[in-house]
């Protein structure tokens, strides 16, 4: 009898514990349902819905004094203004199809990185437990303002949550992925000089914003005029649906970019960084403000935000993770920013070491050092020639696209601001090599309304297209670039041509080596890792990897 028993016993155990976890399951899954559905703010006046959109002449959408039109440089330019909902309505409305453009392109980088529904299902859980706390750390202005934009969203996302859930958590997307994977998609460089540093004495500030989410997402730039009813006037430039600021001037002439730092993995959200900027945009006039500004958020990545000022007629570096903040002042006339801190606190942690030790943060910083120091006073026109610089320390050839480089050929976009003159160039496609034109927001911000669909850049300050564009090099880099995503898309390429068209990157051996390793072609592959070693190798992981493959291929023999 006992040995008919014992089995019995045993999978009447086995189905109570299989019993508790599934219900553990269950509850843990409806709790992330439950936390993950976050709620619209209140808003008491909703009669901006009820604005429509005009056409006047082609090209140009205007509802009331606001406007959105494309210029011939390619850049779209948006004026909006009103209280919070009503701007994030108006700015909806108006740019309703780049909006919604701008989700198709996100959500196709998504289903590259991850094919599966089924897992694309669960992770809109986890990323809502993530996110369970954004709207306490959301200012009730912005999530009016995301709320007014997110009316004009997608209808074709409803599996990933409501239109107002997904333009709240795009928001937060950046902090994210740059956190729990390191992932480095702003792998940016800012600078600036004043004083005996520039040519005339005036503020001038340089960014390359070298954000990468696939080519298309960089297709659509909008530059915002935003004319808030509480706070200042400000330019950024922007994407359809994003209300944050990544670079940005105010009518006081106080500028801020942010430059993403080495995070540690976070253990829930708080204020995204581009609010935090936005928010010192819109509300700071100096320095001091904009510190205050900073202090009062919290965070929950690792940001450096530089920021000038007109009426200090210099610029400070305000570097913030989630437990400290620090400011960076380099008490002479110039200051540079790249991918790490710099501060007598945070520059000496643990985890800033290791980005200085593994990164390409520390020789590109030198390598904008030498620049500066090279160039004599600066100029408008000697910042963008070094946003535009490719090459590496003392000007070696360290291949095109190399994250060594100022300019990896990746940006997003590329700034330069002159804060007391009040004005701003920004660049043209391809990356920051195309044209950059000037804004005068003195001129815009005066503007009553658009009548015609004209040309608002002020074209006496055009900085022409950089010359490489008519170069042998940048066709060839061309060709590199579309086999090195055809690479990591999964199809096949022509190692030789791969390295032919760009002979001084490291990237390009090291790509064909691991085309041929997948391959099995491992005496093929060896001396393509091997010639990647002699070139300059933009991160320590990098190398290792290329230098395990070596070892692999070579125990093979």
């Amino acid at each position: 009898m006992q040995k008919v028993k014992r089995p019995y016993r045993f999978w009447r155990r086995l189905l109570r514990v299989l019993g508790v976890l599934v219900t553990l399951l269950l509850l843990f899954f409806l709790y992330l349902v439950w936390v993950s559905n976050i709620k619209p703010p209140k808003v008491d006046d909703k009669s901006a819905l009820s604005l429509q959109r005009n056409q006047p002449e082609p090209g140009l959408y205007t509802i009331g004094n606001n406007w959105l039109r494309k210029s011939n440089s390619g850049l779209y330019e948006m004026y909006v203004s009103g209280d919070a909902f009503e701007r994030g309505v108006i700015n909806g409305k108006l740019s309703a199809e780049l909006i919604q453009t701008q989700e198709d392109y996100f959500t196709e980088q998504i289903d590259k990185m991850v094919p599966s529904k089924n897992y694309q299902y669960f992770l809109k859980y986890v990323i809502g437990w993530f996110n369970r706390n954004l709207v306490n750390h959301v200012t009730p202005e912005y999530k009016q303002e995301i709320y007014g934009v997110s009316q004009s969203a997608s209808d074709n996302y409803g599996y990933i949550g409501t239109k107002y859930q997904r333009i709240l958590n795009y928001h937060s997307a950046h902090d994210i992925g740059h956190a729990l994977q390191n992932l480095m998609l702003v792998g940016c460089t800012s600078f600036g000089t004043w004083g005996t540093a520039s040519q005339d004495s005036s503020l001038i500030i340089g960014r390359n914003f070298d954000f990468y989410v696939g080519d298309n997402f960089a297709k659509n730039k909008i530059v915002l005029f935003a004319n808030p009813k509480a706070g200042y006037k400000f330019m950024s430039v922007t994407w359809g649906g994003f209300i944050g600021v990544v670079s940005g001037m105010n009518e006081k002439g106080l500028t801020v970019t942010i430059n993403a730092a080495k995070s540690n993995i976070p253990t829930g959200s708080a204020t995204p960084v581009s609010l935090v900027a936005r928010e010192i945009l819109q509300y700071a006039k100096n320095i001091n403000e904009a510190i205050a500004i900073a202090k009062s958020r919290k965070m929950f990545v690792s940001e450096s935000f530089l920021v000038g000022s007109a009426e200090d007629n210099k610029a400070v570096i305000i570097e913030k993770t989630p437990k400290a903040l620090d400011i960076y002042d380099p008490n002479r006339n110039s200051i540079l920013c790249t991918n790490h801190f710099q501060s007598n606190n945070l520059g000496t942690t643990k985890i800033n070491k290791e980005s200085l030790a593994e990164s390409a943060s520390p020789y590109r910083y030198q390598r904008l050092t030498q620049l500066l120091q090279n160039n004599g006073p600066n100029t408008v026109q000697k910042t963008i020639d070094i946003l535009r610089d490719t090459r590496g320390l003392d000007g070696n050839d360290i291949g095109l696209g190399n994250e060594k480089a100022v300019n990896q050929l990746i940006a997003h976009h590329a700034v330069v601001f002159q804060p007391k003159q009040l004005r701003v160039w920004v660049s043209t496609a391809p990356w920051q090599l195309g044209q950059f034109v000037c804004y005068d927001l003195n001129k815009i911000f005066s503007l009553q309304g658009l009548q015609h669909n004209t040309e608002i850049i002020d074209s006496a300050y055009t900085i022409a297209a950089d010359t490489l564009l008519q170069t042998p090099a940048f066709n060839n880099f061309r060709l590199f670039y579309n086999m090195k995503h055809r690479y990591m898309d999964g199809g096949t390429i022509s190692p030789d041509s791969m390295v032919a068209a760009n002979p001084q990157s490291y990237l390009a051996y090291m790509l064909a080596g691991d085309y041929l390793y997948k391959q099995k072609n491992y005496q093929q592959a060896l001396p393509y890792y091997r010639q990647a070693l002699t070139k300059e190798i933009a991160t320590v992981a990098e190398k290792k990897h290329i230098e395990e493959r070596i070892a692999t291929i070579t125990t093979k023999q």
